[in-house]
């Protein structure tokens, strides 16, 4: 199981993922909370800076988003994102 230190690791870097996808400010992609939508008007990814956002994540966790999560349900917001990603980390 990921510990809770390593999951809040995750997120904060991939905060600063989903800042440069979507051209946004780190510090204000830092403070959203963590329910926010990805796709929604706080962040506004839109679908080619979604696909360089899980390309990166590829890079980087050698997690790939869109082959284990066809329905790509964990792009909804920062925590399921977050919650995907660290998930899988543990199978690597």
């Amino acid at each position: 199981m990921t510990d809770t230190r390593e999951r809040a690791a995750v997120e904060r870097e991939l905060r600063s993922l989903i800042a440069g996808a979507a051209r946004l400010d780190e510090a204000v992609v830092a403070e959203l909370p963590a329910d926010t939508d990805l796709f929604g008007p706080r962040i506004g990814l839109t679908s080619l800076a979604g696909v360089t956002l899980l390309g990166t994540i590829d890079q980087r966790y050698g997690v790939d988003v869109a082959a284990l999560d066809l329905s790509l349900d964990s792009l909804q917001s920062i925590a399921t994102l977050t919650d995907f990603v660290a998930s899988h980390l543990q199978s690597h």
